[in-house]
């Protein structure tokens, strides 16, 4: 039986949903998010980061917060990037965890029990696994080989043991992922697997959740293939070049 909130107590579910060019499915979105939550029975909190749509996004979140004490909005004066939202949204939440997904739903919302109880069961964090047929059309067939491609690349240069990295479905204990968030430099869609990369150096067990990705055939990507792999693969470099800066200067014993 649930048991009335306190509204002074802070929430067991933190959710940061980043928004960019969202307006189309949003809502219809939060409202199939929070029947989710409402159905696990924990307390949540929803913390909404506008980074500066071109479209009616910021209006549909300032609907979306109105007369709702467990959600709250932040929007952005300039465009900062994917990774740049999420960050502020961790170091924002209160929740004993804490997390996001991408609010497209491409992976859906339905998966969060599962991860949830992951964490529930000792791990640190979850995250999704995702699996998925691509289709026929050119365009998803490309990201499909690109992604594989990307995955192997980045097992090969890192040395760990995700399957995934860049999936926008992660949630943490919130103790355990906030040193780490602050350790992220990446403000874009590397991001995701900066968090990993360095949520595993400093030991956390993040566990992987398989789900399916559906891919929405009513909503445009905001992925630009050939700028974002070449984003890619200069955000890798960079973070190489940063990890041995860091472990020239650290102290010998």
């Amino acid at each position: 039986m649930k048991e009335p909130s306190d509204p002074r107590a802070a929430p067991a579910i933190s959710v940061v949903i980043a928004c960019y060019q969202e307006e189309g499915h949003l809502e219809e979105s939060v409202a199939q998010l929070t029947a989710t939550l409402d159905a696990i029975g924990r307390s949540y909190e929803l913390i909404f980061v506008e980074d500066r749509s071109r479209d009616r996004t910021a209006d549909v979140v300032r609907r979306l917060v109105h007369g709702h004490d467990n959600r709250r909005a932040v929007f952005h004066e300039h465009n900062v990037g994917r990774g740049g939202t999420v960050t502020e949204g961790f170091l924002l939440a209160t929740g004993d965890v804490v997390g996001f997904l991408d609010i497209d739903l491409e992976v859906h919302c339905r998966y969060l029990p599962a991860v949830l109880q992951a964490i529930d069961d000792g791990a640190d964090g979850a995250t999704a696994y995702r699996t998925y047929a691509p289709g026929w059309r050119p365009s998803a067939l490309l990201r499909h080989f690109l992604s594989g491609g990307y995955r192997r690349l980045f097992r090969l240069v890192f040395g760990v043991p995700f399957r995934d990295p860049e999936t926008g479905f992660k949630f943490f204990r919130r103790e355990k992922i906030v040193p780490v968030a602050k350790r992220t430099r990446d403000v874009g869609w590397f991001w995701d697997s900066e968090i990993m990369i360095l949520g595993h150096q400093a030991g956390l067990k993040i566990v992987e959740v398989p789900t399916v990705f559906v891919r929405r055939a009513d909503k445009q990507s905001t992925v630009r293939i050939v700028h974002d792999v070449f984003a890619y693969l200069v955000a890798m470099v960079r973070f190489l070049r940063r990890q041995r800066r860091e472990r020239g200067a650290a102290p010998r014993s």
